[in-house]
């Protein structure tokens, strides 16, 4: 097997994957934080801004890994 064969099977598999993961992330992270304002509706700003933060680096994850494969992609 090419290896461009490889990595035209490697890459979107991989990009699926790594959505997959992120929207699960990103899920969990939004359920627990309204859970927690559930729980203390005077902390919610100190909550809302933790829970931003942490999808703010589940989502640079996820565009890192956009990246990658853009350079991958351009092996073709």
């Amino acid at each position: 097997m090419d290896y461009k064969v490889a990595l035209g099977f490697a890459i979107p598999l991989s990009l699926a994957i790594v959505g997959f993961g992120s929207a699960i992330a990103l899920g969990r992270a939004v359920s627990s934080a309204m859970d927690a304002t559930g729980r203390q509706p005077e902390a919610a700003t100190k909550i809302l801004i933790n829970m931003a933060t942490g999808c703010a680096f589940i989502e640079a994850l996820t565009i890192y890994a956009l990246v990658f494969a853009f350079s991958l992609a351009g092996k073709f």
